[in-house]
């Protein structure tokens, strides 16, 4: 692209080996957007620098200058590029969405608002979308460990469902009669 600093051979070979995204080469933004939107909280440019910070982190943190100055060789997706810090930005927003859906799950999770059953199908319907955009982006998790992790979320799921319940009906139950220290009313 004009404008851009040429690229080092180990970074053109890097870019070139990178090959995530690729279900979507030649779907606009707009399209990914809108299909994100509608699953999840986060937008296109949300999950893929996240994907990118993920798979492009050093000891040091993310290469948010390479990402930003790559992203549309990168990402098919992605027109322009980014400043680190738009790059940071983005990263960032990604975080705080993921930590406000998980507060909102868990809160929905612990005021009884859903039953056990209920979270069991707001887990598989979840995993079905992140299993989605695994395979979109070009992500691969063995399934034994896939089918494992779901496992385990489902046990602590219902723990959480049925500790939430105990807590509930304990703040619910009335007050024990220690005495007869109360006179009833003569009329």
């Amino acid at each position: 692209m004009p404008g851009r600093p040429s690229l080092s051979p180990e970074d053109e070979e890097r870019i070139n080996k990178y090959r995530k995204f690729q279900k979507v080469d030649g779907a606009a933004y707009r399209r990914v957007n809108q299909f994100l939107r509608k699953h999840t909280y986060v937008t296109a440019r949300e999950w893929a620098i996240a994907r990118l910070c993920a798979d492009f982190s050093t000891r040091g943190g993310a290469e948010m200058t390479f990402i930003g100055e790559n992203l549309p060789d990168l990402v098919p997706f992605m027109t322009d590029t980014y400043s680190p810090q738009a790059v940071n930005q983005a990263r960032s927003s990604f975080k705080k969405k993921v930590r406000k859906s998980g507060a909102t799950f868990f809160y929905g999770a612990l005021c009884g608002f859903f039953t056990a059953d209920e979270l069991d199908d707001i887990l598989f319907e979840a995993s079905e979308v992140a299993r989605f955009l695994l395979e979109v982006e070009g992500t691969s998790i063995d399934i034994d460990d896939e089918i494992d992790i779901e496992d385990r979320i489902t046990e602590v799921m219902r723990g959480v469902a049925e500790a939430a319940s105990r807590i509930r009906s304990e703040d619910h139950e009335p007050p024990e009669n220690k005495g007869s220290d109360t006179e009833e009313d003569e009329t």
